[in-house]
């Protein structure tokens, strides 16, 4: 049997990997062994950092809240639980957004929640 050189597809992939590369420090860009590894480092970053993305502005959405909450005579978990009783039904993102932009219309929601846990 003859004997198969890979050539083609090894080169491919090497290309494949320094493409990925590009723009990294040093060798990280030029050599493949190193330009592997941070290849390799970078999107496991990547995916850690997507999951990540999505707790880090849960967080801001909350301090923003709570803010804006406390601007109202409120906490963000008296504010959550009054809105939860009146049945509303708006989520942290808006209501970030309501308390950065509209300082009226989230004073209103404010006011609602604080007849509801008083009462």
């Amino acid at each position: 049997m003859a004997r198969v050189k890979g050539g083609t597809v090894t080169r491919r992939r090497r290309k494949k990997v320094l493409k990925l590369a590009r723009g990294y420090y040093g060798s990280k860009h030029t050599l493949f062994k190193t330009a592997k590894q941070a290849v390799m480092k970078s999107l496991m970053f990547a995916y850690r950092d997507r999951r990540q993305k999505k707790r880090d502005f849960r967080k801001l959405w909350i301090t923003r809240i709570n803010a804006a909450a406390r601007m109202n005579g409120l906490s963000y978990s008296k504010l959550m639980y009054g809105l939860k009783q009146a049945g509303v039904n708006v989520n942290r993102k808006m209501l970030a957004d309501l308390a950065v932009r509209d300082e009226k219309a989230f004073s209103e929601l404010a006011k609602l929640a604080k007849g509801k846990v008083n009462a």
